[in-house]
């Protein structure tokens, strides 16, 4: 397994921290983001090997702030190259990955009060960056 290097890290990082905020900002609200947060963080907690290395060491990273589809416009190009990054580097931890990322999108979902059409729509955005490429 090659090593990756920072910029990859803190684009798998951005990746996934962006994938959370995503889903939380579909369906806004202060005390659902309490929720939301802390379900990600328990998804992100029951990450191994590499995957949790990458998520639990470091800063947070930085999003935009302006709006929710310029931060989508980040996070969805991220994921798909945090796919090819692994893919090329460490194949072994991309299900890992892919499935920490989406347990985190659907456990912010499903947070607050269920999952509203704005939830799942980014949900099934997030998957759909996550897929591998045929």
């Amino acid at each position: 397994m090659a090593e990756l290097t920072d910029d990859e890290r803190s684009t798998l990082k951005t990746a996934a921290f962006g994938a959370v905020y995503l889903v939380s900002n579909a369906d806004p609200g202060v005390f659902g983001m309490v929720k939301e947060s802390f379900a990600a963080s328990g998804a992100f907690a029951g990450a191994t090997g590499l995957v949790r290395e990458v998520l639990a060491t470091g800063d947070l990273p930085r999003l935009p702030r302006d709006t929710p589809a310029e931060v989508e416009r980040l996070v969805l190009p991220a994921l798909r190259e945090s796919v090819a990054i692994l893919t090329a580097k460490a194949p072994q931890e991309l299900e890992p990955y892919r499935s920490t990322v989406i347990d985190a999108a659907d456990r912010v979902a499903q947070a607050a009060s269920g999952v509203d059409p704005a939830e799942a729509t980014m949900v099934d955005k997030i998957r759909q960056a996550l897929a591998t490429p045929s």
